[in-house]
């Protein structure tokens, strides 16, 4: 433990190998069990609970009762095995009431990025990958095993289903969820519903309207030609040279349950998906 500038509140109790850089700050009624590695500039407001393995970035800011590092909620693990752990990089922001846990394996950690704010009672499960500048609101819930990519953002008490992927710059309305994946610049407006595209996501992004303009394409291709999902797959091939058309490829033939549909409820047999979805319930998604 740093002996240069770190504040450490009289009645937080700190326990185990927990290691501080410079400038960290641990407020009243903490609890930290290690281990735990804590980078430059991290502040733990107060009445935080972290349990190790976790390691956690610079510059990160902990609001009262978050909780990090907890044994996963999977009846198949044993919570008193520590496992791989947590791994948080820097720059996030947790507030009130934020619950993340730890890995369900000894392989991979729960990994979440840079640059997130996870506002109040937002909860990300065992084994989620969280990449960066992503916001969750308010009662935001990714089951086990999801993965979010860059640049993220979600509506207040919307739920994402275990082993789904939220893509890049995509947009989830308040109080709707996923079972099915959600691809890069959607919207999902309704139950795996993708009915839109992020237009001002995009815009604050900075994309160029040539990328726009794809993505539009895409999702015309996709939702409104009335075409086979496998036949509009197959015209995306057409533009490939594009990159923001190429990540539309890869993501779709990465899926493993299929992606949303842009209204109604999505059948088994039409799920877009490249292998078959799986549907909430089938063994392979427990």
């Amino acid at each position: 433990m740093s002996a240069l500038a770190n504040r450490i509140h009289a009645t937080a109790i700190v326990e185990g190998d927990v290691r501080l850089a410079d400038d960290v700050t641990i407020g009243p009624h903490c609890v930290l069990t290690g281990p735990i590695t804590i980078g430059v500039g991290t502040r733990l407001r107060g009445h935080a609970y972290l349990n190790g393995p976790l390691t956690i970035g610079q510059r990160n800011v902990i609001y009262p009762h978050v909780t990090l590092g907890f044994a996963p909620q999977d009846l198949k693990w044993d919570a008193d095995v520590s496992g791989a752990g947590l791994v948080i990089g820097d720059g996030n922001t947790f507030r009130e009431g934020v619950s993340i846990h730890r890995a369900s394996s000894h392989e991979t950690p729960t990994t979440i990025g840079d640059n997130n704010y996870w506002m109040a009672n937002s909860h990300a499960g065992h084994d989620c990958t969280v990449a960066n500048n992503c916001v969750f609101a308010n009662g935001t819930l990714l089951a086990g095993f999801v993965r979010v990519d860059d640049k993220v953002i979600t509506g207040g008490n919307s739920t994402v289903h275990q082993f789904c992927r939220v893509g890049r710059g995509a947009f989830l309305s308040g109080v709707v969820g996923m079972t099915l994946d959600l691809p890069p610049w959607f919207m999902l407006t309704g139950i795996n519903v993708a009915g839109s595209i992020n237009l001002k996501g995009m815009r604050r992004a900075g994309m160029s309207a040539e990328d726009i303009n794809a993505v539009r394409w895409v999702y015309t291709t996709l939702y409104r030609r009335g075409m086979p999902p496998k036949k509009a797959v197959e015209m995306l091939r057409d533009r490939i040279d594009r990159p923001i058309v190429r990540e539309y490829i890869q993501f779709i033939e990465g899926s493993k349950r299929g992606i949303c549909l842009a209204k109604g409820k999505p059948a088994r047999n039409t799920a877009l998906a490249v292998p078959e979805a799986i549907e909430p319930g089938d063994k392979d998604a427990d």
